[in-house]
C-alpha cells in the first residue's frame, strides 16, 4: 500500500512551510531516508526524507506552494499500485492544501453534525480567518465558500482579494514599467515575508521610542584581553565581546523585569528568567535564536550556546522552536561601524537592546581631559508597558555595569 509523506510540525508555532526544491520527481526511485525535497518554515530550512523505499508514485504540489503542515505532500509505493483513494474527488491535487485540519488527502466530506451555515453566515476555516482578518475581508460578503457544506476556505478569501483590487486599479503595478537597465525582481515569501510582516506589524502597533547612550568600555576590553591569553583548560579564550555585553545585560535585567517582559493588548507579562534573544544574519534573513534561561549561565556557558545557535542559523539546521520564546533581544551592529541606530521590537516584547560601535570619547578625569573607549548602547522600547525614566536607568545601570565588568563578573562569579 502507498505511503504518504506528510509536510511535519516544525515547532508549534510553524502553521505551514514553504516548498522550495523537489530533489526527486514523480517515478524516481528512492530508498529510506533519502531526502526528496527541501523545505522552508517561516525561519529555517531542512529536508524532508522517505520513510520507506519505493517510488515516487504522486506529488501533490510544486515548488513554490506555502504547504498546511501535516498535509500529504507525496505518496511512495510500487509501481503500479493503485492511489486513487488518496486522490481528491472533485479538485485537482494541489487544490487539497486548502483545507488544513484533515490531512488525509481524500477531499473532506461534511459531518453531518457540521453546520455550514450560522445566522447567514458560512463557516470558515482557521487559515481563511486568518487570511481575512489580514487583509481586511468582510467574510459575511462571501455568501458560500467552495469548501464542504459551502465553508469558507483561503482559496475563497483570495479570490475576493483578486476581485477587490481589480476593481481598484490603483493597487495594481503595471507589467509595463519602464526600469533603467536589467532589473531582479525577487518574490517575498517564506523567511523574507516573515520579517516583512513582522517589521511592519511591530511598528505599526506599538510606541517605539529609543534612547541612546554610551559606557566606557576601558575594562570590558582589558578583560577581553585577559580572558585571551588565559590557559587553554580554561575554555574562556574564545570569548568574544558580544559575549561578555550579553551577560551583562542578563545580570542586569534581573534588576529590571519591567523590560524582560511582554505587552499583550490588556496586560504585561513581567517575566522573573531571563531567555536571551539576539540577533544574527544568516543566508535566509535575520534570525533570532534564544538562550534559554541565560540568567542561570556562566559567561562561559553562555559563549558556548551563543556559538551553537548562531552556527546553527548560518547552515539552516536551527529548529523553529529554538527561535521563540524570547523575553529581551539584543542586536549587535558594532562590527559593521554603526554609531548608533532605531533597534525595532521584536514582539511581544517590550525591550530591544542595539550595541553599536566602540569609539574615542574624550573625558575629564580631575583637571586631565583623556580619551577613552566608550561602546554606543540604543534602547528600544514600547512606551505603553514602560516609561522613559525606567528605561533611562536601566542603561545607566548597564553602562556601570559594563564600565566595571571585571568587577561585576567576580561578584557573580563568588554567588
Amino acid at each position: 500500500m502507498a505511503t504518504p509523506v506528510f509536510m511535519p510540525r516544525q515547532g508549534e508555532t510553524v502553521e505551514s512551510c514553504l516548498i522550495l526544491k523537489w530533489k526527486k520527481k514523480e517515478g524516481d526511485k528512492v530508498s529510506a531516508h533519502e531526502p526528496i525535497c527541501e523545505v522552508e518554515t517561516n525561519k529555517a530550512v531542512f529536508e524532508i526524507e522517505a520513510l520507506k523505499e519505493g517510488i515516487i508514485l504522486k506529488i501533490f504540489f510544486k515548488e513554490g506552494d506555502d504547504v498546511p503542515v501535516l498535509s500529504t505532500i507525496a505518496l511512495i509505493g510500487q509501481s503500479g499500485e493503485d492511489i486513487t483513494s488518496f486522490m481528491p474527488k472533485e479538485t485537482s491535487a494541489p487544490e487539497i492544501k486548502e483545507e488544513t485540519e484533515n490531512i488525509k488527502m481524500k477531499k473532506p466530506i461534511a459531518s453531518s453534525k457540521e453546520k455550514p451555515f450560522v445566522g447567514g453566515v458560512a463557516s470558515i476555516s482557521p487559515r481563511a480567518r486568518r487570511l481575512a482578518q489580514k487583509e481586511g475581508i468582510d467574510i459575511s460578503k462571501i455568501s458560500r465558500g467552495s469548501g464542504p457544506g459551502g465553508r469558507i476556505i483561503e482559496r475563497d478569501v483570495r479570490n475576493t482579494l483578486s476581485k477587490l483590487q481589480k476593481i481598484i486599479p490603483a493597487t495594481q503595478t503595471s507589467s509595463k514599467e519602464n526600469f533603467p537597465g536589467p532589473v531582479k525582481k525577487i518574490p517575498v515569501q517564506g523567511v523574507r515575508k516573515v520579517i516583512a510582516e513582522n517589521m511592519l506589524k511591530s511598528l505599526q502597533t506599538t510606541a517605539q521610542l529609543t534612547l541612546n547612550s554610551s559606557a566606557n568600555a576601558s575594562d570590558l576590553l582589558s578583560y577581553r584581553k585577559k580572558l585571551k591569553v588565559s590557559p587553554p583548560e580554561t575554555g574562556l579564550q574564545g570569548i568574544t565581546i558580544n559575549d561578555m555585553i550579553i551577560y551583562i545585560t542578563v545580570k542586569t535585567l534581573l534588576k529590571f523585569k519591567a523590560l524582560n517582559a511582554y505587552f499583550l493588548n490588556n496586560k504585561i507579562l513581567e517575566f522573573e528568567r531571563v531567555h536571551l534573544a539576539f540577533a544574527v544574519d544568516a543566508p535566509q534573513g535575520l534570525m533570532v535564536p534564544v538562550i534559554r534561561n541565560a540568567h542561570l549561565l556562566s559567561l562561559k556557558e553562555i559563549s558556548q550556546e551563543a556559538k551553537r545557535l548562531s552556527s546553527a542559523c548560518l547552515q539552516g539546521t536551527i529548529q523553529p522552536d529554538e527561535l521563540t520564546g524570547g523575553t529581551f533581544t539584543i542586536t549587535n551592529l558594532g562590527p559593521l561601524g554603526i554609531e548608533s541606530f532605531t533597534p525595532v521590537l521584536n514582539l511581544p516584547q517590550v525591550a530591544v537592546l542595539g550595541i553599536c560601535n566602540i569609539q574615542l570619547k574624550a573625558i575629564r578625569e580631575e583637571d586631565e581631559v583623556r580619551l577613552a573607549p566608550y561602546l554606543g548602547l540604543s534602547l528600544t522600547f514600547d512606551h505603553r508597558a514602560v516609561d522613559g525614566a525606567p528605561a533611562a536607568k536601566f542603561l545607566k545601570e548597564l553602562s556601570l555595569a559594563i564600565a566595571k565588568f571585571e568587577q561585576c563578573f567576580k561578584e557573580e562569579s563568588n554567588k
